[in-house]
């Protein structure tokens, strides 16, 4: 499947912002944004400047797809998908990039970032309902009990991600009181997706 293999902090540095796709990087004083808060490239400082209506809608979902590491054909058809259903169309968006099972295993905190998330889940360590799966895109629905492989459990990245990261579960997931399994209580609502973006921004620039 496809995937985005250049340099990350570039697209930190473009959204002026910090997406955390490092893991502790981000929080480091080695984040590249804190040393240059500006857009990469030789005109990153011309790029500073205010953009138009149509740019600052483009950011945000550019912005959605670097966070979830979702490629342009894919997040389009999610997008797609979301408005057929009833509900607001930007968070039915959000909650279908959230159910995603490599979503989950960073939500759960096996993963310091969603792209180690990504290869836990690929090189299959991850199981949805006791069966293994190996596709980061594969939703998850509520009810289902996503776990470690019993191998996978005493793997030294995924002890010392438990052990040292200080990241809570959200509410609309379970966790198991040795963390190496979380269960989808409920579907995620709005106000449980920590995601720096307006999802109305992404819903204006599809519409049009």
């Amino acid at each position: 499947m496809a995937r985005y293999t250049g340099p990350v902090c570039r697209l930190c540095r473009r959204e002026r912002m910090k997406l955390f796709l490092k893991g502790p990087k981000c929080d480091s004083m080695k984040c590249p944004i804190e040393r240059r808060p500006y857009p990469p490239g030789e005109h990153g400082r011309d790029r500073m400047r205010q953009g138009s209506e149509y740019l600052t809608q483009l950011r945000e979902k550019q912005k959605a797809r670097r966070i979830y590491g979702v490629l342009e054909k894919q997040f389009h058809n999610l997008y797609q998908e979301a408005n057929g259903q009833p509900g607001i169309t930007g968070e039915n968006l959000l909650r279908m990039l959230e159910l995603r099972v490599d979503n989950v295993v960073y939500r759960a905190g096996w993963g310091a970032s969603r792209a180690q998330a990504r290869q836990l889940v690929r090189h299959g360590h991850v199981l949805v309902n006791g069966t293994r799966v190996t596709i980061p895109s594969y939703r998850v629905r509520k009810g289902d009990t996503i776990s470690l492989k019993e191998k996978s459990r005493n793997m030294i990245v995924v002890r010392h991600n438990l052990d040292t990261l200080d990241r809570q579960v959200p509410p609309w997931l379970e966790s198991s009181a040795e963390g190496a399994a979380v269960t989808v209580r409920d579907l995620p609502l709005r106000e449980h997706i920590d995601v720096p973006v307006r999802e109305s921004l992404i819903v204006e620039l599809y519409s049009k």
